[in-house]
């Protein structure tokens, strides 16, 4: 405790002041809570606010918020686990819990997880999300949200060339077609880490996945090769936006909402964070694969604690009363993801939500993680997503280069990864 108080001195002295009540510290057991910031700025006030309704609620324990940005994000846990500083529990990317668990850092929340069981509040998440929580017999985390990934489409583009929605992979690559002329192109794929999500997607959406059931590399296989095809297919039209390599996100999301192409894959607000432009824009659903599959990839977000926690078991009270008290975090805080718990889902925000619900209707029951086909979640998943070679994989299906050679890259690297 000597260690994380010089810790917080140090902190507080670079100006990083923590949120929350700090009351009777000698009275009452002290968590430190670290959350990502999920929103706008208001939402780390919301999730202010809401830990001090916890504090005020009971008298034994005083949590202390947190908000950690997403720059350094990773550093800034490593840097806190090494130097015995971590917080007790904290929010975190979404192989974040899996890694460093396997890393000794993080606490299982079996005991939680069978506490929900028996009381029938298990039943109130979504078995997607909870398996997705699952590595080697445990929970290592539990879930609180997620974020999938779905088509959004002009429609403004496709009623000027007289063109309904497309439904499958075909009609969406002749969709694409139809509307490219002068400046507007049929599709925009960004050429940094959000443009490695349509080669996790459009495996899924076909069928395929970068593993199989046995946890085993299989991105040469006939589905997830015809997802690169399907990719490449619109730079082989030309109605692939054509700096879209050198774009990021941001930059396709703008591309989009000014109207200079007719599709993109981004997260489920999507509309709701593209201003007066959002009245132009559509969900669709999910097209069909070439053998008639549907699905997406989602990250399973969850709550995780940490073994250099002195009081797991308060820990782990306020955590469930975080899970069942957080809506407020989607609702006022505008959260950029979708809640895991179905109370949550079903409150008046999000159940009034029309294309939110559209995304937890018809892509969350079949989306699955980057480790598609495979059960659960395991470490090298976070190395997968964050060494970037997927990134330069999707670079170069835009540039035009032969998808099945390209698999053949990507399964050798799943293979260096996973030995």
């Amino acid at each position: 405790m000597i260690l994380i108080s010089a810790w917080k001195r140090g902190i507080a002295a670079l100006g990083l002041i923590a949120l929350g009540t700090a009351a009777s510290a000698q009275e009452r057991v002290e968590i430190d809570f670290w959350d990502m910031v999920w929103g706008p700025a208001v939402y780390s006030e919301v999730g202010a606010r809401l830990v001090d309704e916890f504090n005020t609620s009971q008298d034994r324990i005083t949590v202390t918020y947190r908000p950690i940005a997403w720059t350094n994000w990773y550093e800034t846990y490593l840097t806190a686990i090494a130097s015995g500083s971590a917080p007790d529990l904290s929010t975190g990317a979404g192989f974040q819990a899996v890694q460093l668990y396997d890393q000794g850092a993080i606490r299982p929340v079996d005991d939680l997880i069978e506490k929900l069981r028996a009381n029938g509040t298990l039943d109130d998440f979504g078995s997607v999300a909870l398996e997705a929580a699952q590595f080697d017999g445990h929970y290592v985390g539990l879930p609180w949200a997620m974020a999938a990934r779905a088509w959004f489409y002009r429609k403004d583009l496709l009623a000027e060339a007289g063109i309904e929605p497309p439904e499958t992979w075909e009609e969406m690559r002749t969709a694409a077609k139809a509307v490219t002329n002068g400046d507007i192109y049929g599709l925009v794929i960004p050429g940094d880490t959000a443009g490695m999500h349509h080669i996790f997607a459009t495996t899924i959406n076909n069928g395929g996945g970068l593993f199989d059931e046995d946890r085993k590399p299989a991105m040469t296989s006939q589905r997830n090769v015809e997802a690169l095809e399907f990719l490449a297919g619109f730079a082989e039209d030309g109605s692939l936006h054509p700096a879209s390599v050198g774009l990021s996100y941001g930059d396709a999301r703008s591309a989009m909402q000014r109207g200079q192409a007719a599709f993109i894959l981004a997260q489920p607000n999507f509309i709701d964070e593209a201003g007066d432009a959002g009245e132009d824009i559509g969900l669709l659903p999910p097209p069909k694969g070439y053998h008639g599959d549907i699905g997406t990839v989602f990250w399973s977000l969850q709550l995780m604690v940490y073994e250099q926690t002195e009081h797991p078991e308060e820990t782990l009270e306020f955590l469930e009363w975080w899970s069942g008290n957080m809506e407020p975090l989607f609702s006022e805080g505008l959260a950029r993801v979708v809640p895991a718990r179905i109370s949550h889902q079903q409150a008046p925000y999000t159940a009034g939500n029309e294309n939110i619900q559209k995304v937890l209707d018809l892509y969350v029951p079949n989306a699955r993680i980057i480790g598609a086909q495979a059960p659960g979640t395991f470490p090298e998943l976070n190395e997968i997503e964050g060494d970037g070679f997927l990134v330069s994989i999707i670079q170069r299906v835009m540039q035009g280069e032969d998808p099945a050679k390209l698999a053949e890259e990507v399964q050798e690297h799943l293979e260096e990864v996973m030995n």
